[in-house]
């Protein structure tokens, strides 16, 4: 009884130690060579560029849409980032990377403009997690930043042009789903009130139980404001509170668009939004301190981590972005299966020390 969870917290700390043993024994028990590894990397990439695109027509055709890119637009990154690394090893190495290039750009962009139609947010993680993932590959490689003060310009320009553009699509089909003005409004409309609630009611463990949406009936702790996907709480048959049939703009005042700190606060208190900070932190260290190992064996030309440091790369971009973003801009990005994503990113990166380790 001891291992069943009694609520939320419980049960996402469970699951969370649950992936990192899964990626434990993933990680040894797999052969992950750089041709492996790059060969996934392009799989991801590409089949994540179907669905997101899949999903477009879906909203074009029957306005209607799965919205893929908040739970799968980290795994994305992650494979994007991991095939940039991966082309960066083998052209160090004197293999021509051309053929797999074009199909690397041509991915880069089916996602970026997919992903970007769907949701503003989506693009905002996606150009960051990239923006993270050319800067490590840099340190990786000892490599100047390519990163100069005239190609921010160009990019903060081509990011206005994108979003007139995206207002322009939007007032032409009526589709206000692409417009982010309306994204801003909302921002301004339900995330204001949202903080004003957070920060009158938030305690050390849980919050002020009258602000809850279930009232009286609720625990002011865990009450699935913050949760893994409904679907796994069902499948595992837990009695957790769930907000069935409510729109998360309707949580009480807590806003989707709340950036997490006041999300993960509110939900969990001061100690659960502290333990948060620490496990994203650590785990970044972490990761970082990994990967200059992997660094240091491949400069004394030894390639077994090879396909290890690529996909420790992409991992890395892809955590930092999402805790980024969902912390501090979008509750949503580190929420529901977006945070299932989130324990498995961070369990990726975390499971490379037992690696490191064994294989020493």
């Amino acid at each position: 009884m001891l291992l069943i969870a009694q609520n939320h917290f419980q049960l996402i700390v469970e699951m969370g130690l649950m992936l990192f043993v899964t990626m434990v024994f993933a990680l040894n028990l797999i052969p992950l060579s750089l041709s492996v590894v790059t060969f996934l990397s392009l799989f991801l990439m590409g089949g994540f560029t179907l669905l997101f695109g899949a999903d477009i027509v879906l909203l074009f055709i029957s306005s209607s849409q799965a919205e893929f890119t908040h739970p799968f637009g980290p795994i994305a990154l992650l494979g994007a980032v991991t095939a940039l690394a991966s082309l960066k090893v083998m052209k160090e190495s004197g293999v021509d990377i051309r053929p797999l290039r074009r199909f690397v750009i041509l991915f880069l962009v089916g996602i970026t403009v997919f992903g970007g139609l769907m949701h503003r947010s989506f693009l905002i993680l996606w150009i960051i997690g990239l923006f993270f993932g050319y800067l490590i590959i840099s340190k990786s490689f000892r490599e100047k930043s390519i990163f100069t003060m005239r190609r921010i310009l160009i990019f903060l320009g081509a990011a206005g042009v994108g979003f007139i553009l995206l207002e322009l699509v939007a007032r032409i089909t009526g589709m206000t789903i692409f417009s982010p003005l309306l994204r801003l409004g909302r921002i301004e409309q339900y995330s204001l009130s949202s903080i004003k609630t957070v920060l009158n009611n938030i305690q050390l463990i849980g919050h002020n139980a009258k602000a809850s949406y279930w009232g009286a009936e609720g625990t002011a702790f865990a009450e699935g404001y913050i949760t893994l996907p409904m679907q796994l709480v069902l499948f595992f048959g837990l009695p957790f509170p769930m907000f069935f049939g409510v729109l998360v703009n309707q949580k009480d005042t807590i806003d989707y668009m709340l950036p997490g700190i006041f999300g993960y606060g509110f939900d969990f208190g001061i100690l659960g939004l502290a333990l948060l900070m620490a496990f994203v932190l650590g785990t970044i260290v972490i990761g970082f301190k990994i990967l200059a190992m992997y660094r240091e064996k491949r400069e004394k030309n030894n390639k077994k981590y090879l396909g290890r440091e690529v996909l420790l790369t992409g991992a890395l971009a892809a955590f930092c972005s999402q805790a980024l973003i969902g912390l501090f801009v979008f509750n949503r990005t580190i929420n529901g299966m977006a945070l299932f994503t989130f324990l498995f990113v961070g369990a990726l990166i975390l499971a490379n020390v037992v690696t490191l380790k064994s294989r020493s």
